[in-house]
């Protein structure tokens, strides 16, 4: 059957018209400060002005550079606000202003800036919003490491955490985002002349994040992300203006995955191609409810997912359309297919599903994959389903081979027996194609009987009741074999299309179990529902009803598409399926005019929430399997999200304890750390001002030594307290330099040495690399594990550090011969505020030392360990760090 005209994408019309209602936001984006994104912003709107347009500066940040200030030129200038914080009057950006002023086009730079506090909003992007929601135009700029999506990536690459992030979907709604790109040598060398930031800050900064291999990897970040902003627009215009793809803009990959073992070698050629062209991959298997069953194809589906690549599953009867519209919907360049082995009759007729791609399949490029050397045979070959004129076609031509069969029989066989021959077409063209099939074969063979086989031949009378009874009796088992074997057909098809479903539930019931956070749950749950239900679906929770409501308020949390969105009237419908727990919306007995329907997802403890479905003009409620598809979806959404939210009650009752037992360690730590050299100190000071004549000048010595120890132990204590809070707060960035270990421990040791009055043995191991650290942070590392290991050990204990090369790494240990750490402790001794329990008591001290080690040790890159014990006779304690060599 020929396809009607294309028509444009719903979704992508109503995205456009979203878009008129609201303000344009243009995004000037770049991969590092300094590329040049707030000149661009300033000139473009220099440009604009001397245009006619309307033009205002919300924001500009200059730094103090000149440049940047002389930019701006004569664009008029929103007054900042005032915000009164602290008993300081600050500056910040004047929304309000900015509001009544209804510029044209209004400049907000940095749009990942945090606002002052007391703000309408913690964030500026958040400002940005707010002015497009009044049609107001906004130009901003931001650097990529600022997307929240990328900010892992940075932090692994640059080794510094980016604290101010924007959501991705900003950008996603950018109306047009144009990329300020420089070279990485020349934006260093832009960093070295100073027009970026201040001598001091860019040497520090050109040692750390603009480093040539740094910026290279943000500049290919920001480059990706305005590729696939360019790709969405081309595919979102196509969609809008009813243009059958595919555009050879990018390149996208598509596997066809079969239900045969060949599927994964296909899955995996295809990767290979996708990572070749650096293009995203989908991998497609289709569902032919009249084939045959065949093996499973979730396994290669899994291996696809596990490969990065996009999974989609359908049912269609027309295997090659429906892969050619999957490929056109997604834009897709290149489908890769696996060559398999069908039959010779399938190749001479050319109904291979390779041949048909390669007749239809004009626009795309074509990957065939050889099948591997010894490969079973697949279970079901690649032939194309029979079109519908087909089953009629066959029908005359069963009864013609049946005919013939008879004719060759005439004389030897009785001519009522004639007769059994003809029930052969019936029962064929019912279980292939249909009980009316196989009622007009019936009819065409009763025909054919009558007129060739019994007398009076070459005529449709019948000549005696014999015959009349003959012909009555073929009639009646003709119809029922066609109604009996047409039903058959039917449910074996029924059955098929069921397990088709069961698997897709499996499969669901799979994404559940693998969502990450309640946030991808409820994103499986609306893909899923949209699937299921063939449009826009929504999912909403619940929150607790207000003083003086009744009800709950239902709120969306997830949509696919992610623009879709119920509009008042239909919110009051899901607000009523809320209260009373039962479906309301388009196509139930509730509030039937709403444009979409809402179905409660239920548990035995309440409702969970609600589903919600857009219905089409005239469109009721779904039936049939997909109707049944739909309620489990709706059961086993359920039973996911009550296990996350009771998931999330534990995480917070665990995080409770967690910060409870912290708690009471650093108050007890407060009040043994504190107070003890709080009590010597004044002890002497009380001393000195009462008997400070009477004393001599050795007790006098004496009393100010104990003073001054407990005064550098308190301050010691306090630097332990400020330096595992800024390693929590990731505020550690080490300063790298080529370090000598040999001299560095030597120097520890001899500080130590002069500090305890004890002797302490060094093997400072031959040939060591010189590895990158920062040296105030490994001396720290040394002083603290030392001081550990003096402490530990005793008056006449034995102390040692020992230098060696292990392989890539270079390792410092540092031993004592104390009484050692308990086994079951080891795993914990570098937890903050953690004691290790002695034989006899717990172990002096703040239980900072070890976890700040710990802490500096991870930030230059090295990793640290507990060994107990070391000794024969089950004593001491080795603690072992490793850093990278040279």
């Amino acid at each position: 059957m020929a396809e009607g005209p294309a028509r444009p994408d719903p979704d992508a019309l109503l995205a456009l018209v979203r878009q008129e209602d609201r303000g344009r936001l243009k995004v000037f984006l770049g991969a590092a400060p300094g590329v040049g994104k707030t000149m661009e912003m300033l000139a473009e709107a220099r440009r604009r002005l001397a245009g006619g347009s309307d033009v205002l500066v919300g924001i500009v940040e200059t730094h103090g550079r000149a440049e940047t200030q002389a930019a701006i030129g004569d664009l008029p200038i929103l007054p900042r606000a005032r915000i009164a914080y602290r008993g300081q009057s600050l500056e910040a950006f004047d929304l309000d202003g900015a509001l009544a002023r209804r510029p044209g086009i209004l400049l907000l730079d940095e749009l990942a800036h945090t606002n002052v506090p007391g703000s309408r909003h913690p964030k500026r992007w958040q400002d940005a919003e707010e002015l497009r929601e009044a049609g107001v135009e906004v130009w901003t700029t931001m650097n990529v490491q600022h997307l929240e999506s990328l900010s892992e990536a940075v932090a692994r690459i640059t080794g510094v955490r980016v604290a101010e992030t924007v959501p991705d979907r900003v950008l996603a709604e950018a109306d047009a985002v144009e990329l300020i790109d420089i070279p990485p040598s020349e934006l260093i060398e832009r960093m070295r002349q100073g027009r970026i930031y201040c001598p001091d800050q860019a040497s520090r900064a050109l040692r750390g994040f603009f480093r040539e291999g740094n910026l290279a990897a943000l500049r290919e970040m920001a480059l990706r992300r305005t590729a696939e902003r360019v790709d969405a627009d081309v595919t979102g215009y196509m969609r809008a203006n009813a243009i059958a793809g595919p555009w050879p803009a990018g390149d996208r990959v598509m596997a066809l995955v079969g239900a045969d073992p060949a599927s994964e070698r296909v899955v995996r050629e295809a990767r290979r191609v996708a990572d070749a062209l650096k293009a995203p991959l989908v991998a497609l298997h289709v569902e032919q409810p009249s084939s045959a069953p065949g093996p499973d194809p979730s396994p290669a589906l899994r291996l696809a997912e596990r490969l990065g690549a996009t999974t989609v599953t359908s049912a269609a009867a027309d295997l090659p359309a429906a892969i050619l519209r999957e490929a056109r919907a997604r834009n897709v360049t290149h489908l890769v297919i696996g060559r398999g082995r069908p039959s010779r009759w399938r190749r001479l007729a050319g109904r291979t599903l390779s041949g048909a791609l390669l007749r239809q399949a004009t626009d795309f490029t074509l990957h065939l994959v050889p099948e591997a050397t010894g490969a079973a045979r697949p279970a079901s070959a690649e032939a194309r389903p029979l079109p519908a004129w087909a089953g009629w076609a066959a029908i005359p031509a069963l009864v013609a081979g049946a005919t013939a069969v008879g004719l060759a029989f005439d004389g030897a066989v009785p001519e009522g027996a004639l007769g059994m021959v003809y029930l052969v077409p019936i029962v064929a063209a019912a279980v292939g194609f249909g009980p009316v099939h196989g009622g007009v074969a019936a009819a065409l063979s009763f025909l054919a009987w009558n007129f060739l086989f019994l007398p009076p031949r070459y005529t449709l009378s019948i000549a005696g009741p014999q015959d009349v009874v003959g012909v009555v009796v073929f009639a009646l088992v003709a119809l029922l074999l066609a109604g009996t074997t047409g039903g058959l057909g039917r449910s074996v098809r029924a059955a098929r299309a069921r397990m088709l479903g069961l698997r897709r539930l499996v499969e669901f019931s799979r994404r559940l179990g693998a969502a990450g956070d309640k946030g991808d749950l409820m994103q499986a749950i609306a893909e899923e529902a949209s699937r299921i239900a063939g449009g826009p679906a929504c999912v909403l929770l619940l929150l607790p009803p207000l003083p003086g409501e009744a009800a709950p308020e239902p709120v969306l949390r997830a949509a696919v598409p992610i623009e879709a969105e119920p509009d008042e009237a239909s919110m009051a419908a899901a607000r009523w399926a809320a209260a009373n727990r039962r479906a309301a919306g388009r196509g139930t007995d509730t509030l039937p005019s709403a444009a979409w329907q809402f179905r409660p997802m239920r548990t035995a403890h309440g409702l969970a929430g609600l589903v919600g479905l857009r219905q089409p003009e005239g469109g009721g409620a779904l039936h049939g399997e997909a109707d049944r598809a739909l309620d489990a979806l709706l059961d086993q959404a359920a039973v996911a999200l009550e296990r996350a939210e009771l998931m999330e009650e534990r995480a917070r009752g665990e995080a409770r304890a967690e910060t409870e037992v912290l708690r009471t360690a650093l108050l007890t730590s407060l009040g043994h750390d504190l107070r003890t050299p709080l009590t010597s100190i004044r002890g002497a000071i009380a001393t000195l001002r009462t008997s400070g004549p009477a004393l001599s000048e050795a007790t006098r010595a004496d009393l100010l030594a104990a003073a001054e120890e407990e005064t550098e132990r308190l301050s010691r204590w306090i630097a332990n307290i400020l330096g595992i809070v800024r390693i929590e707060s990731r505020q550690i960035e080490p300063r790298r330099e080529t370090v000598d270990l040999a001299e560095a421990a030597e120097t520890a040791v001899a500080r130590s040495v002069r500090a305890q009055g004890r002797e302490i043995a060094l093997a400072p191991g031959a040939r060591l690399a010189a590895p990158r650290l920062d040296p105030a942070l490994l001396d720290q590392v040394l002083a603290n594990l030392l001081d550990n290991a003096l402490k530990f050990s005793g008056p006449g204990g034995h102390v040692a550090v020992r230098l060696r090369r292990e392989g890539a790494e270079v390792a410092i240990a540092v031993e004592d011969d104390g009484p050692g750490i308990p086994r079951a402790d080891l795993h914990r001794v570098f937890d903050p505020f953690f004691r290790a329990t002695r034989t006899d008591r717990v172990a002096a001290g703040s239980g900072l030392g070890l976890a700040i080690c710990r802490g500096l040790v991870h930030a230059m890159g090295g990793r640290i360990a507990a060994e107990s014990p070391t000794l024969p006779n089950g004593r001491g304690t080795r603690m072992l760090v490793r850093v990278p060599g040279a």
